[in-house]
């Protein structure tokens, strides 16, 4: 007997959410691939860019900043942060207004492994992403406007 289940696609591979999840993971695992040769994590690099970008353009990055610009969760935040700390990658002190705050900022050695990362990076999503090369911006666009629409859906 024949599967009853009506699936809304006739194919699997037309499904947005299916094939966002299928080019996540093969991502994923590129970018793991990557990463592992300098001993970090995605979410470590994430992590360090966020304070990277955070420190341009302010004085004290806080852990809720951190948090709320990668759009990750605080306690895992948290628990990563003290990994990279203890790496000598940040450092931690206590904020100058806010006794329940941390001030989080990268060291020069943390300058140093998120600058190789960097490079890592950018050369991983330029392969990755090279079959959009001609639509490259319309693709960027879609996403930024899909975050943008469901910022708040959280």
């Amino acid at each position: 007997m024949a599967n009853q289940v009506d699936f809304r696609f006739k194919k699997p591979e037309d499904s947005p959410g299916f094939m966002l999840w299928q080019i996540n993971m093969l991502w994923q695992r590129q970018m793991k691939r990557a990463l592992d040769t300098i001993d970090l994590t995605h979410t470590q690099f994430v992590l360090l860019a966020a304070i990277g970008w955070l420190e341009k353009t302010q004085e004290q990055v806080t852990q809720t900043e951190i948090a709320d610009h990668s759009k990750t969760d605080r306690m895992m935040v948290s628990k990563v942060l003290r990994t990279l700390q203890g790496k000598g990658y940040i450092s931690r002190r206590e904020h100058p207004t806010d006794t329940r705050a941390k001030c989080i900022a990268l060291t020069g050695p943390g300058t140093d492994a998120l600058q190789q990362a960097l490079r890592i990076v950018h050369e991983v999503d330029d392969h990755f992403f090279s079959p959009l090369e001609a639509d490259k911006d319309r693709f960027l666009a879609g996403m930024q406007r899909i975050m943008q629409d469901k910022a708040n859906d959280q």
